[in-house]
C-alpha cells in the first residue's frame, strides 16, 4: 500500500483514540469516517473492532470510577445474548436501509435532547429493561458493529451520573469487543496483512487515548452529556450519509440487475 494509505488510517487511529477516551465509545464510526476512502471495508472492520478493543482497555485501566457490577449485569448478559441474534440477521436484512434509519433516530433525537434543558428521565423497566437495551445492543454489534449506541442512549435517558455512565458503556463495549475480535480470530479474517495495519493503528491511538481519558475527568457533567449527545448525533449524520449513496445508488438500477448483484449464487442457480 502507499505510504499516504497508512498516513490517513494513522491520523483516523489518532482522532478516534482521542474521542474514546474522553467519551468511552465511538472509536469506530470515528476511526471509519476515514478508513473508508482509503482500505477495503474487511479490512477496516477488523482494524475498528482492534483498535477499539485497545482503546477500551486503556480507559478501563486509566479511569476506574462508577464500576457496578449488579448495574452492569444486565447490559453484559443481553448483549452476549444479542450478538449471535445479530450475526443470523445479517444476511435476512437490509444493512442499508438499517444503518439508514438508525442515522435518522439519532439526528433527530440526540439534538432534540440536546437542546431540551430538562431530559425525560426513565425510570421504569428496572434491570429487564437494561436487560432489554443491552440485547439490542449486542444485536446491533453483530448486525454492524454499532455496540455502544442503543446503552449510550439508555444510560443518558436512564440520567445515569457521569462516571455510572462511563463505566456501563466502556465495560459493555469491552465486553462485546472481546466476544467480537475472537470471532474475528476464530474466522482467519485477521490475516498477515492486518499486521503492517495494526503495527500502525494501536501506537498511533495511545497517547491520543490517554490523553482523551485525562481531559475526562476535568469535565463537569453538563459538559459531559453535552459530548455523548453531541457524538451520536455525529454517529448519526455518519450513518445516513454512509447509506444514502448506496440507496441511490440501488435505485437507479433495474430490479433484476440489483438481484444478480446481491444474490450471484441464487441467480447463478436458476
Amino acid at each position: 500500500m502507499p505510504v499516504s494509505t497508512y498516513l490517513v488510517v494513522a491520523l483516523g487511529a489518532v482522532v478516534a483514540g482521542f474521542v474514546q477516551g474522553l467519551s468511552g465509545f465511538a472509536f469506530g464510526l470515528t476511526a471509519l469516517s476515514f478508513w473508508a476512502w482509503v482500505i477495503d471495508p474487511q479490512l477496516a472492520a477488523v482494524l475498528a473492532v482492534s483498535g477499539a478493543f485497545t482503546g477500551q482497555v486503556i480507559a478501563v485501566v486509566s479511569v476506574r470510577r462508577g464500576f457496578d457490577p449488579a448495574r452492569l449485569a444486565p447490559f453484559i448478559l443481553g448483549g452476549l445474548a444479542g450478538i449471535p441474534l445479530g450475526v443470523y440477521l445479517l444476511p435476512r436484512l437490509d444493512a442499508d436501509w438499517f444503518k439508514m434509519l438508525l442515522g435518522l433516530l439519532l439526528t433527530v433525537w440526540c439534538p432534540a435532547m440536546l437542546l431540551s434543558r430538562n431530559l425525560p428521565r426513565i425510570t421504569a423497566g428496572g434491570r429487564l429493561a437494561d436487560a432489554a437495551v443491552g440485547l439490542g445492543g449486542g444485536i446491533m454489534g453483530g448486525l454492524g458493529g454499532f455496540t455502544g449506541v442503543l446503552p449510550t442512549l439508555w444510560c443518558t435517558l436512564r440520567r445515569y451520573e457521569r462516571d455510572a455512565q462511563r463505566a456501563v458503556i466502556q465495560t459493555f463495549n469491552l465486553a462485546m469487543l472481546s466476544v467480537t475480535l475472537a470471532t474475528y480470530l476464530a474466522s482467519g479474517l485477521v490475516t498477515r496483512d492486518t499486521l503492517p495495519m495494526l503495527a500502525v493503528i494501536l501506537p498511533a491511538m495511545l497517547v491520543p487515548t490517554l490523553l482523551g481519558t485525562r481531559i475526562y475527568l476535568g469535565i463537569g457533567e453538563v459538559a459531559f452529556r453535552r459530548l455523548v449527545l453531541g457524538l451520536l448525533t455525529v454517529s448519526g449524520l455518519a450513518l445516513v450519509s454512509a447509506s444514502v449513496p448506496r440507496l441511490l445508488q440501488r435505485a437507479g438500477r433495474p430490479i433484476s440487475t440489483a438481484f444478480v448483484g446481491e444474490h450471484p449464487v441464487d441467480s447463478a442457480a436458476r
